[in-house]
């Protein structure tokens, strides 16, 4: 096996996703997103996971802080401006009722001292016209909106708040009967600390939260995700030996199905394969003593037509051994899809049919080259019994798949017939007789598109039928990247 496989924690798993539907008849995937709230949900389980953890966190965060803003940091700055603005109010009283200047000396030592007010007096002075346009943010507003509330309950003066929280000053100015009084305050007499340290200790521990969940939801989906490629690589055929059961409970209990289920399918592909090849070989002993007598027996209608028998019967033989050994043995190998197609090119010239090639040269893809090239030659040949030209071609698309399209003009079959074509021993018509069909890749016993179907699943792919603009019948594939 190559390297890439020996990692199974990989993004991208070619699987029927929720959101994804069959459009039959053309097989490819359409994401349908869902209805109402649901297009709007993430897809993975550890989004929704993540969404049941977090969601209710945001919820508690967003109704305490309402809470905490409403009836406690909003109260906490009432009261702190209720009394800045009762002091102030007195302050201002006293100058109106004739306080000495002495007197204002010591009140003003006073405030400076015990309550943080800075105060001078202008006598004679106005309030000069102000510009009023202060920017600040939503919780600076709510301070300086609290201060003016008070103090117009208060004090019953004209006045001017400035508010400088770069510098954690506010400034007040009071117009008085005789002048103009000043006062400087810190940030701190209006708004409290409390309120920073419980919003970041709440926002803090909630993003600390929030990062152990999504660290523990991702060791848990882990489990779930190497399961799930295990699975897809196992449908592909590839070897998923180093898969080991972990996770939670429910996880190993599905890990451990699956293990017993790979190890009953190979078991069972194995005794199949050794039964059937036990049976071609016993019957190819009676055929070849048939060959050998029927070549004695000289030539006339009777002999030649058993010799029809005896061919149809090899080619049935070797059509079953076929189609239940499907090339699962055979390594991946990454190719240049442009030159791996080179060497069918060549074989498919001996059918004898206009065959056009478009193949980019850019185009790699991981493929069993021998089998790969049998679901292509089985293809071409269903194609050259019916038409007389056929179209080859291949394509990437933005979701980083290789879609392979096989076109041809000839009849073609109806609609109805599309999935049947896929079903083992399936005829279409009676066109599609036992005796035409190629001897060596199932074709004649109607084996030929099963093993191409069998094979593009087996490397995560998928093939399907349309109808080709060519006037015929198309066949696509298409396969992951």
């Amino acid at each position: 096996m190559m390297g890439a496989e020996k990692d199974f924690d990989v993004a991208g798993i070619d699987a029927n996703d929720e959101g994804y539907q069959d459009d039959i008849p053309s097989g490819r995937k359409q994401y349908q997103p869902g209805t109402g709230i649901k297009k709007y949900l993430p897809r993975t389980l550890l989004g929704r996971s993540l969404l049941i953890l977090v969601t209710p966190i945001l919820l508690v965060q967003i109704i305490s802080t309402i809470v905490f803003l409403d009836n406690h940091w909003a109260k906490i700055m009432d009261r702190l401006a209720y009394a800045v603005a009762g002091e102030i109010t007195v302050i201002a009283r006293a100058i109106e009722d004739g306080i000495t200047p002495e007197s204002l000396n010591r009140i003003t030592g006073y405030s400076s001292q015990n309550l943080g007010l800075l105060i001078t007096y202008e006598q004679g002075a106005l309030i000069k016209n102000k510009d009023f346009s202060d920017q600040h943010i939503i919780w600076e507003s709510a301070v300086v909106n609290t201060l003016d509330k008070e103090l117009n309950k208060s004090l019953r003066r004209p006045f001017y708040i400035h508010a400088d929280f770069q510098e954690k000053w506010v400034q007040v100015n009071v117009q008085l009967e005789n002048g103009v009084l000043n006062v400087e305050l810190p940030e701190r007499r209006l708004f409290s600390s409390s309120g920073y340290i419980f919003l970041i200790w709440m926002f803090s521990t909630s993003l600390i939260l929030s990062i152990v969940a999504v660290l523990f939801m991702r060791n848990q989906i882990r489990p779930i995700r190497r399961l799930a490629v295990a699975a897809d690589w196992f449908g592909r055929g590839r070897d998923v030996h180093k898969f080991k059961v972990e996770g939670a409970s429910e996880v190993r209990q599905a890990g451990q199905a699956f293990l017993d289920m790979r190890r009953r399918i190979k078991r069972q592909i194995s005794q199949r394969t050794i039964m059937l090849a036990g049976v071609s070989h016993d019957l190819r002993t009676p055929l070849t003593r048939m060959k050998l007598e029927l070549e004695m027996m000289g030539e006339n209608e009777d002999v030649k037509a058993l010799k029809n028998d005896v061919a149809l019967m090899q080619r049935m033989i070797d059509g079953y051994l076929e189609f239940v050994r499907g090339g699962e043995s055979e390594g991946i190998v990454h190719v240049n899809l442009a030159a791996y197609m080179d060497k069918i090119k060549i074989d498919a010239q001996r059918l004898g049919r206009d065959i056009q090639w478009d193949i980019p040269s850019y185009i790699q893809l991981p493929l069993r080259p021998l089998a790969f090239e049998r679901a292509i030659t089985n293809i071409l040949n269903n194609a050259a019994k019916y038409a007389e030209h056929i179209w080859v071609s291949a394509d990437v698309t933005n979701d980083g798949r290789v879609y392979i399209s096989i076109d041809d003009d000839g009849p073609g079959i109806s609609a109805d017939q599309y999935q049947d074509v896929f079903k083992p021993f399936y005829r279409g018509d009676s066109a599609r007789s036992l005796d035409v069909g190629d001897d060596n890749n199932g074709g004649g016993v109607g084996l030929g598109m099963p093993i191409a179907m069998d094979i593009v699943h087996s490397h995560g792919g998928r093939i399907w039928l349309e109808p080709s603009d060519k006037g015929g019948l198309r066949v696509v594939m298409r396969l992951p990247m």
